[in-house]
């Protein structure tokens, strides 16, 4: 197999930008000592057979430049890894060929803008460069062995033993506390009505003591392979505010394909700690708002395998089902009454599940017609000579006299 390692790598300017409302769950300061992406590539360069790894740089336009810099400097301060570094700039060149290829598409797709579109650029420039598999790993977490990629591509392209082919595959995270279970210490109001982790426990539990290969309801961005028979076929949803990953799973079962969990596959996730939080509560708000619409279309579409709560149970069924409504209703009075938060909280009570539901409904036929145009995008970015050239000329590489 020929794989490539994708890594979205989030940056701002200043600490202020870094946990502004709405930021990125993960940016780092471009100033930043310490880095998250130069501990996660130091961690790489443990690990036997390493491929090349894709940098997709993501910062305001304004700091392309520097952002670059940066992420040059750590790149290099790690010769053995060969580093493709994709800023805003290589970014706007794909986007322009995407346009030839589908001016009808809607949105911006692909792109160094949203979760999914950040997803879908790393699937493009996976695609100019030929890999036919594409591994995910977020620029918080650590790998943990010298056999990351062994396990990374264990059963990939392959077939169950009922002869169901695995092109998709996650594998999990194991938390500060060395645990790849949710934490249910949280049990007070703030968070009783908001909280998968008991069902998504429920699951885990099940899966970690199964086979090493099962059919999966959850996906780890941060550790997830796709086969280009996959990734060529089923996009990343540009329009979905968070969990671009559990909804690609969505996606694909709609398309009648699987994704798979690997027991035996995970990384630790170190995430940076977060300021804001009813932002982040908004943005699943919308979220899951969103899933609940795009589905329920989806299941009226006759070229498309109908994905109900009941198929994903116990995780994560109920987070769009009609449970949703309660939840937030009740989550967002909870926490505005105690928490700091608490206008923040307030307006999501008052204003927040009508503002998501019309987002979904503005919005919950795009990805299905988006999805239609992705085979022949992928076909046209395949091998693109002029754009492979252009990321050729953006990856570090060790130098010849080394």
């Amino acid at each position: 197999m020929n794989p490539t390692i994708v890594i979205p790598s989030y940056w701002a300017e200043g600490s202020a930008d870094v946990h502004a409302p709405g930021a990125y769950d993960h940016s780092t300061d471009l100033r930043s000592a310490a880095p998250e992406l130069n501990t996660c590539l130091a961690s790489l360069e443990q690990v036997r057979g390493l491929c090349r790894v894709i940098i997709l740089v993501v910062c305001p336009p304004a700091t392309t430049d520097a952002a670059r810099t940066r992420v040059e400097q750590i790149a290099r301060a790690h010769p053995k890894i060969v580093c493709t570094i994709l800023t805003n700039r290589e970014a706007s060149r794909i986007q322009e060929r995407v346009n030839q290829i589908a001016p009808k598409a809607p949105g911006e797709p692909v792109s160094l803008r949203g979760y999914g579109a950040i997803r879908n650029m790393g699937l493009a420039a996976a695609s100019i460069l030929g890999h036919d598999s594409v591994i995910f790993l977020d620029d918080d977490e650590l790998v943990l062995d010298p056999d990351f990629m062994q396990k990374a591509l264990y059963g990939l392209g392959q077939q169950t033993r009922q002869g169901l082919p695995i092109l998709a595959k996650s594998g999990y995270f194991f938390n500060r506390e060395g645990s790849p279970l949710a934490d249910t210490s949280k049990a007070d109001l703030a968070h009783r009505w908001w909280t998968k982790r008991i069902e998504f426990n429920r699951w885990m539990r099940k899966a970690l003591a199964g086979t090493r290969i099962s059919r999966s309801n959850y996906v780890c961005g941060g550790c997830f392979a796709l086969h280009a028979r996959a990734y060529t076929r089923v996009a990343f949803d540009p329009w979905i505010t968070r969990g671009e990953d559990l909804d690609y799973l969505f996606n694909m079962r709609m398309q009648g394909l699987d994704v798979w969990f690997d027991n035996q596959w995970a990384v630790k996730h170190l995430p940076p700690a977060s300021e804001h939080r009813a932002p982040r509560f908004m943005q699943n708000v919308y979220r899951w708002y969103y899933e609940r619409a795009k589905l329920s279309y989806a299941a009226r579409q006759h070229d498309l395998v109908p994905v109900t709560p009941a198929s994903l149970m116990p995780y994560p069924g109920p987070w769009f089902s009609s449970e949703l409504d309660e939840r937030v209703r009740k989550t967002a009075f909870a926490r505005a009454l105690l928490t700091r938060e608490r206008e923040g909280y307030l307006h999501i009570w008052r204003y927040g599940r009508g503002q998501a539901e019309r987002y979904a409904n503005e919005n919950k036929s795009k990805y299905i017609r988006f999805q239609s145009f992705w085979p022949s995008i992928m076909d046209g970015l395949w091998n693109d000579e002029g754009l492979s050239k252009m990321l050729e000329d953006c990856t570090c590489r060790i130098p010849s006299n080394a």
